[in-house]
Parts: C-alpha cells; sequence; structure tokens
C-alpha cells in the first residue's frame, strides 16, 4: 500500500472531473477551481463522475506526481461537505481503503487540568 507523509495537507476537489485532464489540467483546476497553489506541499483529490477511480496530484521538490486509483467494482465514497474539503493523511487513507469518512467518528479529546 503506497502511504503518505503525515504532514502533507490533502484537499478534494468537489465536482467530477473529466479523467482525460492529466497532470497540466488538473493543476490548473488547483489554481482555478480550488483556488490553492499546485506547488504547495499538499496533495489534491480528484474523482470522476462515476467516482469509481480518484487521482491523487502532487508537488515532490522538481516535479508533480500523479497516482491513479482505479476500483473494479466499487466507488469510493466521496465527502460532501465545503466547497473545498480538507482531509488529514489519515483520512485519506481511509477514504482509499474505501471507509466513509462521514460514518467515521472519533472520541473527543478530553483536556484535564487535574488528575483527582
Amino acid at each position: 500500500m503506497f502511504r503518505l507523509d503525515e504532514g502533507l495537507k490533502v484537499y478534494l476537489h468537489r465536482e467530477a472531473v473529466d479523467f482525460r485532464k492529466n497532470i497540466n489540467g488538473l493543476a490548473a483546476l488547483v489554481e482555478q477551481s480550488l483556488g490553492l497553489d499546485p506547488f504547495a506541499r499538499a496533495v489534491y483529490v480528484f474523482r470522476n463522475r462515476r467516482a469509481d477511480p480518484i487521482k491523487l496530484l502532487g508537488w515532490d521538490r522538481n516535479g508533480f506526481w500523479l497516482l491513479l486509483k482505479r476500483l473494479e467494482q466499487d466507488r469510493f465514497s466521496w465527502p460532501r461537505e465545503a466547497a473545498v474539503a480538507t482531509l488529514t493523511v489519515e483520512q485519506l487513507h481511509w477514504l482509499l481503503d474505501g471507509i466513509d469518512i462521514a460514518a467515521v467518528r472519533r472520541h473527543p479529546q478530553r483536556e484535564y487540568l487535574r488528575v483527582g
């Protein structure tokens, strides 16, 4: 399994994308549609209308890389919240593994002032 560095920011493009677009077209979407910097230390995630493949675009020091994952029978469960959805790297791995992120709920973080 391909694993991403925990320090990366992850942004999801909300709308379906024509998957004939390659690096240049997706980088232009990052700038124009998301209003973000494609050269930032981040990963940008795109899906097509059927939501069975996804593409990840990232910049690494001296060039772009493009990663594609295609499902043979299932579909990716795409979050339906803000205009530009942000995920943690852990949530991205959940998405890639087929977990519905909206259904996952963590225990809240607790902060205590004393033990007893």
